[in-house]
């Protein structure tokens, strides 16, 4: 998401930043290339518009004008107000009411509102350890409640039973009663939705509304809509009162308007992003983050939660002592790259590493993606258990084994030995604490497997 937003104002600060000082002239100008690339992102005209003036009046004051870095201080100005315009801070899923708390999904049909619905109950049920039931209010589309039961089976999540004849008001005040009765939390209450907006579908919902009184009215649009996104999320807000969103497909999105306009244009957070196809991928919206990716600056903070979510503390403190001791071999090797995977793949976690932004298009010119770790999983998979232990058992008979065995070239078996080399001397570095990553390692390593937090107190135990 933002990439082309990201390599336009990348370009536009980079020249600010090489100036060693700036005039009004030189802000304009740049201020006149970030408004370019704010509308060739599908932000709203009006957005652009505030945008702009706000940057400008405090950029052009003496303050940064005459700063010993005044290009780093446009930057930093451009990112505050990126922040403010996303909503400042993260919104959560208001669960403050007496259960089962009921939560309305709106929103047209093929933003990926029920699917929507499944990964929310999946996150509330993991992360907040609440029973949620859902029901699918959706009376006319095909197999539309089915789809809901089929989500809920593989979400492990309980659907309410499909009665049929019932209106969709029937169907969430049964919804809320089986709710009571069975002692669910949360009632998440999928409703109906339309190719285009009509009076029918925003008076079904109002009328759900009405008798339900959700405690959330969560409006799901899909961001590769761009401005359409923008209009609906209008439409819905001044029709039926939606008190938050979700952006849907924010990954295959590439200019990110949509997510930029929509707070300014409606005044509702944005609580939850989609991320993906499985059920897993749903994440809270965090403004300071996003606007920290718009602006190349990473977000590290992201990659540890992954990283604390996909890690093992057991195997993390083993890998730890394994490289500590020098003994990474191509079994941690194998285990690092299905990790990498599981948090989202070398793109997903590139895109949270900063200033890693300008290499994207190196890295795709050379072909490195997530289909190269799966070559080097293939590999590795071919090797013995003893060559997976000592490379240098790896001379050119075995090595054109392993090529033929994982259906592969000797040149890609070579890559893969000098890759692995690279990555063990990188690990021995990063638990060395020096190195590129020596801050996220403080932040990954010792927080997950306590070596090093234990190595300091056993230093003070000695002092004392």
């Amino acid at each position: 998401m933002f990439e082309t937003l990201t390599q336009k104002l990348g370009a536009v600060f980079d020249k600010l930043k090489r100036r060693g000082a700036l005039t009004e002239g030189d802000v304009d100008a740049a201020l006149r290339e970030v408004r370019v690339a704010l509308l060739e992102a599908d932000v709203a005209l009006p957005v652009v518009k505030d945008f702009v003036v706000a940057v400008r009046m405090k950029a052009v004051g003496q303050d940064v004008i005459r700063s010993v870095t005044p290009g780093q201080m446009v930057v930093k100005i451009v990112h505050d107000h990126l922040v403010e315009t996303l909503g400042d801070v993260a919104a959560e899923i208001n669960l403050r009411a007496t259960p089962p708390v009921p939560i309305l999904m709106v929103g047209l049909q093929g933003s990926g509102k029920t699917t929507t619905t499944a990964k929310l109950a999946i996150r509330l049920g993991a992360r907040d350890k609440k029973k949620v039931l859902m029901a699918s209010l959706d009376t006319r589309r095909p197999a539309a409640q089915e789809q809901l039961r089929v989500l809920g089976e593989q979400a492990k999540v309980e659907t309410l039973a499909i009665v049929a004849g019932q209106d969709p008001v029937a169907i969430a005040r049964r919804a809320l009663d089986v709710g009571a009765k069975e002692g669910y939390d949360v009632v998440l209450l999928d409703t109906a939705g339309r190719l285009s907006i009509d009076d029918e579908l925003m008076q079904e919902a109002a009328s759900v509304r009405d008798a339900v009184k959700p405690a959330e009215t969560l409006l799901v649009v899909d961001a590769m809509t761009g401005q359409d996104a923008v209009n609906t999320a209008r439409a819905f807000n001044e029709k039926i009162g939606v008190t938050g969103i979700v952006l849907t497909r924010v990954d295959g999105d590439a200019r990110g308007g949509a997510a930029l306009s929509m707070r300014a244009v409606t005044g509702r957070p944005i609580k939850l992003i989609g991320l993906g196809e499985k059920l897993d991928a749903l994440d809270v919206f965090y403004p300071d983050r996003i606007a920290g990716r718009i602006l190349g600056m990473g977000d590290v903070v992201s990659l540890v939660e992954k990283a604390a979510e996909t890690v093992e503390r057991e195997d993390a403190e083993a890998l730890a002592r394994k490289v500590q001791k020098g003994e990474f071999d191509f079994d941690d090797m194998a285990s690092q790259l299905k990790q990498l995977r599981k948090m989202g793949g070398l793109s997903g976690v590139m895109g949270l590493l900063p200033g890693v932004g300008k290499i994207k298009q190196q890295m795709a010119d050379a072909k490195i993606d997530d289909k190269l770790v799966k070559r080097q999983e293939a590999i590795i998979s071919s090797m013995t258990r003893a060559e997976r232990k000592n490379v240098k058992l790896l001379n050119g008979s075995r090595r054109r084994r392993i090529a033929m065995g994982s259906g592969h070239k000797v040149k890609d078996v070579d890559k893969l030995l000098k890759q692995y080399v690279e990555m063990k001397m990188m690990m021995g570095q990063l638990m060395g604490g020096d190195g590129m990553l020596g801050g996220l390692k403080g932040k990954v390593v010792r927080k997950l497997t306590g070596v090093g937090s234990r190595k300091k107190k056993q230093k003070k135990k000695k002092r004392r």
